[in-house]
């Protein structure tokens, strides 16, 4: 893995690109997209030679890091007997791959149904809740994202959604529990789940629990800020959908396999969903892929009554050789034990040092390999280091500091007045102190702009 400058063949990447591809989320004249020469384990770098250390995981999804072997392997053989087949079809890899998230999902989520990523997984959920149900109104939280497609735009509660929401979609948001930025008055982690809990009941009721169909969560929020649950909060949500007949969907897209030290952020509270949506880190985003994993009684609704819906590329066989090959890999090299461990032993301690000598973090919060450090201007107060859904200069301070990351060989996950700790699972402690490293000193310049 060493890098070689090809300036001249990254001037041409970068210019096909400017000419000709449309970036989601970006305003196109105002971009420049790095031009990526190449990639593996923890690691990417440009045609210039410069190597990034990447505490993003792409878009947190390469679980085991870029190009591992075994699964470039897997997708090869693949690719060499059938590239393709359509999803009416029993097919080896598709079986199998079913059958083990099945073995690893809570509970009794036995059916896989396949989808080409994490929206169009949600797209179906609801699709299913609402027949199941017969009931059309959806919750979701604000600070949430589902994802991009049409109702997952809608139940996503963050400011991606404003220009798409239509106030037609069926969705109400509620709060969901984040004690260090409460909208409860809590003042301990028992009292903001008991408050949430109590407001989340009580919209239920004023929306009429005859009308809604489900609630959806992030078992644990990403992109929004990674904000571990209170315990009790989910297994409450659990009580209060039993309590009216409602579908209790958890949306493990960003928080699953492995990402949180388990296989599932499930797990980590004892919790069963009705339905779990994933992609990501199934398949390290090698092929794209998502999934809902249903429940049976779920999946009975649909035994005599046809399922209207599916995609041309449910279940494709290139991407289900990936997943098979990802999870095996997994087992094989302890990745979900190594995301565990680490992160209680290496990632928690580091950070929470890192908070001690610089004034701009608020507060760290995770498990595994999902961190997130809230940057401040002022720890008293809590004020971010820049304003909810800023731009421009506005958001100079956070500009400053994912520049600064950048200068030390770190690639870093910035979202608002947040960074992300989001490694590959499979990280090493040396990479982690390198990235930690570079941490320190991109915070330094966060610091500048603190009170």
């Amino acid at each position: 893995m060493t890098p070689q400058p090809l300036p001249q063949a990254g001037a041409v990447v970068k210019a096909d690109d400017r000419a000709h591809v449309f970036h989601s989320w970006s305003a196109q004249d105002l971009i420049d997209p790095p031009a990526v020469a190449g990639a593996e384990g923890s690691y990417f770098w440009d045609y210039d030679g410069r190597r990034y250390l990447d505490f993003t995981s792409g878009l947190v999804f390469t679980n085991i890091g870029y190009q591992h072997p075994k699964v470039v392997a897997a997708i090869q053989e693949q690719a060499g007997r059938m590239t393709t087949f359509a999803p009416a079809f029993a097919v080896a890899a598709r079986s199998e791959a079913a059958r083990l998230i099945a073995e690893r999902t809570p509970g009794d989520l036995d059916k896989i149904f396949f989808t080409n990523g994490g929206a169009d997984a949600i797209e179906h959920a609801l699709r299913m809740a609402r027949l199941h149900t017969g009931r059309a109104k959806v919750l979701s939280a604000y600070r949430s994202y589902h994802g991009g497609t049409q109702q997952a735009i809608n139940l996503t509660g963050d400011p991606r959604r404003w220009a798409s929401d239509g106030a037609a979609a069926g969705v109400v948001h509620f709060w969901a529990p984040f004690l260090y930025r409460s909208r409860f008055y809590a003042e301990t982690e028992e009292q903001e789940a008991a408050r949430a809990l109590e407001h989340l009941e009580t919209t239920i009721a004023f929306e009429g629990p005859g009308t809604i169909a489900a609630i959806v969560l992030e078992s644990i929020p990403g992109t929004a800020g990674i904000m571990v649950p209170p315990a009790g909060y989910l297994a409450g949500v659990r009580e209060i959908c039993d309590k009216y007949g409602i579908v209790f969907v958890l949306d493990e897209v960003m928080a699953g396999f492995g990402r949180t030290g388990e296989w599932f952020a499930a797990d980590l509270f004892g919790v069963v969903p009705d339905l779990m949506t994933f992609a990501k880190g199934v398949n390290s985003g090698y092929v794209p892929l998502g999934g809902v994993a249903i429940s049976q009684e779920i999946a009975a609704t649909f035994g005599k009554r046809p399922y209207p819906g599916g995609l041309t590329y449910s279940g494709h066989p290139l991407a289900c050789a990936a997943a098979v090959a990802t999870i095996n890999v997994m087992e094989e090299e302890g990745v979900v034990e190594n995301a565990r461990r680490l992160g209680a032993d290496v990632v928690g301690p580091a950070l929470a040092a890192l908070a001690e000598r610089h004034p701009s973090v608020g507060e760290v919060r995770g498990t595994g390999m999902f961190w997130a450090l809230d940057l401040v201007r002022n720890r008293e107060t809590r004020e971010p280091l820049v304003p909810y859904n800023a731009a421009g200069e506005a958001n100079a301070p956070m500009a400053a500091f994912g520049a600064a990351a950048k200068q030390h060989g770190l690639w870093p996950f910035v979202n608002m007045n947040r960074t992300h700790v989001v490694p590959p699972c499979n990280v090493s402690e040396a990479e982690l102190k390198e990235g930690f490293a570079a941490l320190d000193a991109a915070l330094s310049v966060a610091d500048e702009y603190t009170v």
